[in-house]
C-alpha cells in the first residue's frame, strides 16, 4: 500500500481546473507533499465550485478540463513520485435535468433501467406522491406558479420536457399522447388522412399508447429511442407537424389571467413520474432521501450491487489505471449499510489508502472492523485545538459568557433543543416517514397495537434528539456493545424527561436493539431490520443539522471550540489526554489523516489559535466585552429586543478577534466578509432569523451595527479595544499556530494541508474558505526562504520570529517538517508514540512527544499558554523564557540532537535543558543523531 507523508487538499472549480492544478505540482512537491487530495472530479452541476452535486459519476467534469489536461495532470503528478487521493461521493447526486439516469426514471418509471437507483419510496403512503417523486423545486404554491404560466411545456430534440425556470424535466413517455392527441383531427384535416407523415404521427401516438408498463427495459429503451427520434425527424422536416405540435405546447402552456386555460397542463402534470411543489412542502412531506435538507441532492441505495457498479465504474477504472492511488469516501453515515459498503469497495480496489469523512464524538472510537486506514482527521483537528485551551479556567468562561448574554443553559441541551427543531421545521417529512414505518410493524405486534402515530412521532423524535452519536452501525448480522451502549443511553435519556411515554420508549428499544422474538417471521424481521437501517440513516443528518448547522452558532462560549467534530460544552482537552489518545492512534489508526482545516471547518486553523488564547485570559475579555456594552454602537430595540441580541454582540465580537486581518490595507474586505458571514451565522441560529424565512429587518440591523462597530464614529472606542486585544490574541495565536502545525505534522498520522493554510489562515465558514489561493506568491516564498536557510538558518529563524506578518514563518514550519518525513519515513508510518516528561518551573507550559522506531528517534517540543508569564509581544526563548525547564528523557534516547530549524545541535544526558532548545525559534523538531 502506498500510504501518504503527507496530503494537500486542493478545491477544483472552474477557475482551477486541471490545467491550472498541473502548475501547482511542482511547488507542492518542493514543499514536501506526497500525495494531492482532490475535490470530486466528476460530472457536476454547471459551475459548481464544489463537486458534490455530481450529475454523472461515470464521467469526468468537462468544466474542469479536457481527459487530455487530466491525464498531463497525472503525467506531472508522476515526474514528482506524487499520489492522487480522490474525494468520492457514493451517497447522492444532484436531482437536476442533467442526471441523465434520474431523468430516465422521469421519462420512463418503473421500466427505466435506474429506477432501482434512488432512494424514493414509489410506494409511499401519501397518494399525492404514490409512484411520484416529489420535485419541491417551486418559489412558490404549486398553482401559483402554474397560473402565472412560470410552469412551460417545451419540445425539443429530447423530447417533451416541463420547464420551471432553469429546472427542466423530461415528461413521462406514455403522457406523449396527451400532448400529440389535442386538436390532431384538425391535423388531418390539414393534411388528409392518407399523407404519410400523418400515418407515421398517427402510428406514434398509438404506438406509445400501447407502451407495456412491464417488460424488457432494453426493449423499451430502444422502442423510445426510435419513436422519439421518427417524431423530431417529421417535426423538423414537415412545416405543418411543426406547427402542430407548438399550437399543443401553446394550449397546454395556458393563457395567464384565464385559470382554466391551465386545466390541459394540470391534467398533464398529473401524469408524470414527478410531482412539482413549492420548496418548502419538502420540509414536512417528502418520499426521497436528501443530503442533509439539500433539496437538491437526491440520494443513492448504494446498498444495491448494480447501483455500486454503476457509479464506481469510473472510479475503479482510474483506480485500476493508477492514477487514483487512495481514496476519501464523502458522509460515510448517509449510506444504509456503510460497513458493507466499504467491505464490497475494498474487494475492488485491493491495497488502497482509504479513509472515511466519519464525524467521531468525544470518547467515540471508528469501528474497528471496517477496512479503512481512518478518519479525514476532524477527530485529531479537535484534540489537538483542545489542547491549547486552558481548562482551568472553564468555570470563569461560563461566567463571562453568562454574565453577558443571560444563556445559562449546557450545550448538550441546546443540542437537545436544536435537533428537534431541526425534526420539526426541516425534517419533518423525514420524521413522518420513519414514523409509518415503524407504525406498520407496530401495528402487527400486540406489544405496540395500541401506540398511535402520534406517540410513535413523539418518542422517535426524543430518542433521536437524545442519541450522543450521529449514528449506530447496527447491522442485520447483529449490534455491537457499543451501539447498544449508544441506544440505551439514548432511550435512558428520553424515558427520564419523558416518562408518559415509558410504554412506546421501551417498545422502540427492543426494536433498535434487534430484540427479535424467537417465533419472529423471516418477513417481519426484515421490515424490522429495514426500519432500525434507516433510523440510523435518519440520525446521521440530524445530528449534522442541529449540532454542526445550528447549535455551534447558538451556545459561542469560546468558538474555537465550535468545529465540526467537536464539543463546546467540554472546555479543552488535558495534556495527559491527549497523549493517550495519540499512543492510541500509533497502535491502532497509524495511517489516519490529521487535519486542522477542511473545506467545511467553521473557521480557520489560526483563528482558532488566536481565540483559544481567551481561554488563558477570561478577566482581559470579560473588560472587552464591557467595552463592548459602554463603547459600541447602541443596538436597536425591537419589542423590547436588542438587535443584534447580547449573544449574536458576543458571537462577533470573538470573529473580530479571531479573524482580523494583519494588514491594515486587508480591512476594507474584512468587513464585507463579515457582514457576510455575520448573516450566515445568525441564520444557521435560527434563532431570529433563518433561511427558510428570514428576518430581513433583524439582518439588516446587525449589518449596521457591523459597520458602526468596525468603521463608525460611533464605534471608535470599541475599534480600539478591539485592536489592542487584536494585538494580544494575535500574537499568542502565533504561537499557538505554530504549535498546533508542528504536531499535526509529526503526530501519528498523515498530515493533511488544506489549500492556502501554509501561510495564515484567517478564512471564516464557506464560501469564505474557499477564495482562490495565490500559489505563486507562496512557491516564492519557498524558494526565497530555502535560500536564506542555506546562507544562514540561526539568522533566518531570528528574522522570521521578528516578521510575523506574511506568514513565511509558518511555511517554513511546514516545509522543513515535511522535509523530516520524507528523510525518516518508517518513524512517522510505523514509530511508537512517547508522551514527553518535563520539569522545571514552567514544566506546564511545553507539550512534547518523541516518535522512535529501531532506535531512530525525532523529538516535538512546543510551548503553551505563554500568556500568563510573558509580556505581549516576546516569545518563551532561550533561559529568560524557559528558566530551569528541561525535558526529561527515556533512558534509551539519544544524547545528541540537532534541531532542525535552527541547524543547532543541543546534547543532554538524562535531561535537556529547554532554555538551549527552544533558544533563536518558538517551536523544536529534533532528531537524534547518535545512538544512547
Amino acid at each position: 500500500m502506498r500510504v501518504p507523508s503527507a496530503t494537500y487538499r486542493v478545491q477544483l472549480t472552474p477557475d482551477f481546473g486541471f490545467r491550472a492544478l498541473k502548475q501547482v505540482i511542482p511547488y507542492l512537491s518542493e514543499l514536501g507533499i506526497t500525495d494531492l487530495y482532490a475535490s470530486p472530479v466528476f460530472r457536476a452541476r454547471k459551475g459548481s465550485t464544489h463537486g458534490y452535486d455530481v450529475v454523472d459519476p461515470c464521467a469526468l467534469n468537462p468544466e474542469l478540463g479536457t481527459r487530455r489536461e487530466f491525464d498531463l495532470l497525472f503525467e506531472e503528478l508522476k515526474k514528482h513520485d506524487m499520489g492522487w487521493i480522490q474525494d468520492i461521493v457514493p451517497n447522492h447526486m444532484a436531482f437536476h435535468q442533467a442526471n441523465h439516469m434520474l431523468a430516465d426514471v422521469l421519462e420512463n418509471g418503473p421500466l427505466s433501467r435506474f429506477f432501482r437507483f434512488f432512494d424514493v419510496d414509489w410506494e409511499h403512503a401519501y397518494g399525492a406522491v404514490k409512484g411520484r417523486v416529489l420535485a419541491p423545486f417551486l418559489g412558490t404554491f404549486y398553482r401559483e406558479a402554474l397560473e402565472n404560466g412560470n410552469i412551460r411545456l417545451s419540445y425539443e430534440s429530447e423530447g417533451f420536457r416541463i420547464r420551471y425556470y432553469d429546472t427542466s424535466f423530461p415528461l413521462n413517455l406514455r403522457s406523449y399522447p396527451m400532448v400529440l392527441k389535442y386538436r390532431l383531427d384538425h391535423l388531418k384535416a390539414k393534411l388528409g388522412v392518407d399523407d404519410p407523415d400523418y400515418a407515421r404521427l398517427f402510428g406514434i401516438v398509438h404506438v406509445l399508447q400501447a407502451l407495456p408498463e412491464e417488460g424488457d427495459v432494453e426493449e423499451r429503451t430502444a422502442q423510445a429511442r426510435f419513436i422519439k427520434g421518427v417524431l423530431w425527424e417529421l417535426y423538423k422536416r414537415n412545416p405543418t407537424i411543426r406547427e402542430f405540435v407548438l399550437e399543443s405546447v401553446a394550449a397546454h402552456n395556458g393563457t395567464k389571467g384565464r385559470s382554466e386555460s391551465y386545466d390541459l397542463m394540470d391534467r398533464l402534470l398529473a401524469r408524470q413520474f414527478f410531482r412539482l411543489s413549492f420548496w418548502k412542502v419538502a420540509t414536512e412531506e417528502i418520499n426521497y432521501r436528501r443530503f442533509f435538507t439539500i433539496n437538491e441532492l437526491i440520494s443513492l441505495r448504494l446498498e444495491e450491487p448494480e447501483v455500486l457498479e454503476t457509479t464506481h465504474a469510473l472510479i475503479l477504472k482510474l483506480v485500476g489505471e493508477g492514477k487514483f492511488t487512495g481514496i476519501r469516501v464523502d458522509h460515510i453515515d448517509g449510506l444504509y449499510d456503510p460497513s458493507t459498503y466499504l467491505e464490497e469497495i475494498r474487494k475492488r480496489i485491493g491495497d488502497l489508502y482509504l479513509v472515511v469523512e466519519k464525524i467521531l464524538e468525544p470518547d467515540e472510537e471508528l469501528c474497528a472492523s471496517w477496512p479503512v486506514q481512518g478518519t479525514t482527521g476532524y477527530d485529531f483537528l479537535n484534540q489537538v485545538n483542545g489542547l491549547f485551551c486552558k481548562q482551568d479556567n472553564k468555570k470563569k468562561f461560563k461566567d463571562v459568557y453568562g454574565a453577558f448574554t443571560q444563556v445559562k443553559g449546557s450545550f448538550e441541551d441546546v443540542v437537545y433543543e436544536k435537533k428537534k427543531l431541526i425534526l420539526g421545521k426541516r425534517m419533518a417529512g423525514d420524521l413522518d416517514n420513519l414514523a409509518l414505518l415503524f407504525k406498520e410493524l407496530a401495528s402487527r405486534d400486540r406489544h405496540g397495537y395500541d401506540i398511535t402515530i402520534y406517540g410513535i412521532r413523539r418518542v422517535l423524535m426524543e430518542v433521536l434528539a437524545y442519541l450522543p452519536v450521529y449514528r449506530t452501525y447496527i447491522r442485520p448480522g447483529g449490534i455491537s456493545e457499543t451501539d447498544r451502549a449508544h441506544v440505551r443511553a439514548a432511550t435512558g435519556r428520553a424515558l427520564r424527561a419523558n416518562p408518559e411515554l415509558a410504554h412506546e420508549i421501551r417498545f422502540l428499544e427492543r426494536f433498535l436493539l434487534l430484540e427479535f422474538g424467537d417465533g419472529t417471521q423471516a418477513e417481519y424481521r426484515d421490515k424490522w431490520v429495514r426500519f432500525v437501517m434507516r433510523f440510523q440513516q435518519l440520525s446521521g443528518p440530524l445530528m449534522a443539522k442541529g449540532l454542526e448547522d445550528t447549535a455551534l452558532y447558538v451556545y459561542n462560549r469560546l468558538l474555537s471550540l465550535n468545529e465540526v467534530g467537536g464539543f463546546p460544552g467540554s472546555f479543552g482537552v488535558s495534556l495527559s489526554s491527549f497523549h493517550e489518545a495519540m499512543a492510541a492512534r500509533a497502535l491502532r489508526w497509524p495511517h489516519t489523516m490529521n487535519a486542522t482545516a477542511t473545506h467545511d471547518t467553521k473557521r480557520g486553523e489560526d483563528v482558532r489559535a488566536r481565540l483559544n488564547v481567551l481561554s488563558e485570559m477570561p478577566a482581559e475579555w470579560s473588560g472587552v466585552l464591557r467595552s463592548l456594552k459602554e463603547e459600541a454602537p447602541p443596538p436597536e430595540e425591537d419589542d423590547d429586543t436588542k438587535v443584534p441580541d447580547d449573544n449574536d454582540r458576543y458571537f462577533f465580537l470573538q470573529t473580530v478577534l479571531g479573524a482580523r486581518p494583519f494588514l491594515e490595507e486587508d480591512h476594507d474586505s474584512f468587513g464585507e466578509r463579515v457582514k457576510e458571514y455575520v448573516i450566515k451565522s445568525v441564520r444557521e441560529a435560527k434563532v431570529h432569523t433563518n433561511w427558510l424565512s428570514p428576518d430581513l429587518d433583524y439582518e439588516k440591523a446587525f449589518l449596521e451595527f457591523v459597520e458602526a462597530s468596525l468603521r463608525g464614529e460611533d464605534g471608535e472606542r470599541l475599534q480600539e479595544s478591539l485592536a489592542d486585544m487584536g494585538k494580544v490574541v494575535s500574537h499568542w495565536g502565533v504561537l499557538n499556530s505554530l504549535a498546533q502545525t508542528l504536531i499535526k505534522l509529526t503526530a501519528p498520522g498523515v498530515p493533511d494541508i488544506y489549500q492556502g493554510t501554509e501561510l495564515w489562515d484567517l478564512s471564516l465558514v464557506d464560501p469564505d474558505n474557499r477564495r482562490p489561493v495565490d500559489y505563486a506568491k507562496r512557491h516564492a516564498m519557498l524558494k526565497d526562504l530555502k535560500e536564506r536557510r542555506e546562507a544562514d538558518a540561526p539568522t533566518l529563524c531570528k528574522e522570521l520570529s521578528a516578521n510575523l506578518v506574511d506568514g513565511g514563518i509558518k511555511l517554513y514550519v511546514i516545509h522543513k517538517a515535511l522535509e523530516v518525513r520524507k528523510e525518516f519515513p518508517s518513524v512517522f508510518m510505523n514509530g511508537r508514540y512517547v508522551p514527553g516528561d518535563a520539569s522545571g518551573l514552567r514544566a506546564e507550559h511545553v507539550v512534547s512527544y518523541a516518535r522512535e522506531i529501531g532506535g531512530t528517534w525525532i523529538y516535538t517540543v512546543v510551548p503553551r499558554f505563554c500568556s500568563s508569564w510573558l509580556e505581549c509581544g516576546k516569545y518563551p526563548l532561550g533561559k529568560e523564557g524557559w528558566e530551569d525547564t528541561a525535558l526529561i528523557l527515556p533512558s534509551e534516547a539519544p544524547k545528541l540532537w540537532r534541531n532542525r530549524f535552527t541547524g543547532e545541535t543541543v546534547s543532554s544526558s538524562r535531561e535537556l535543558s529547554l532554555s538551549g532548545v527552544i533558544r533563536r525559534f518558538p517551536v523544536a523538531l529534533l532528531v537524534g543523531t547518535e545512538d544512547r
